[in-house]
């Protein structure tokens, strides 16, 4: 089995270890991160924000572009919704959906970036 290289001998460099810890959030900020990761754990999830990076897109387009009853959809955006990574607005009788900022553009974009280099 491969190990990873790792210190031969106990030596905690103090100085380095203050200052990092100085920039160190609260775990509740840890907590609600690795929540928010998990919604991009999901490929339906990532699926449809990168849809919605394309263009805004109804759920009945959705379901139809990802091959997936609405419902599935629906319950996928409620949960992508209640994080605000997407946004909706109502025209009509239809309810369209975006992401809800750069931000998530970006953490998809910077995702692929890596996963293409």
């Amino acid at each position: 089995m491969n190990r990873l290289p790792m210190c031969e001998e106990e030596c905690v460099h103090e100085s380095a270890v203050a200052a990092t810890k100085c920039g160190m959030l609260e775990e509740g900020e840890y907590l609600d991160l690795a929540d928010l990761f998990k919604l991009f754990g999901d490929p339906t999830r990532l699926m449809i924000l990168h849809a919605l990076e394309q263009q805004e897109l109804c759920v009945c387009d959705l379901a139809a572009l990802l091959n997936l009853t609405k419902s599935a959809v629906s319950h996928q955006l409620k949960g992508l919704r209640l994080a605000n990574l997407v946004k909706f607005r109502r025209d009509g009788q239809n309810v369209y959906y975006a992401l809800a900022d750069g931000h998530v553009r970006s953490i998809i974009d910077i995702g692929l970036e890596h996963l293409h280099e």
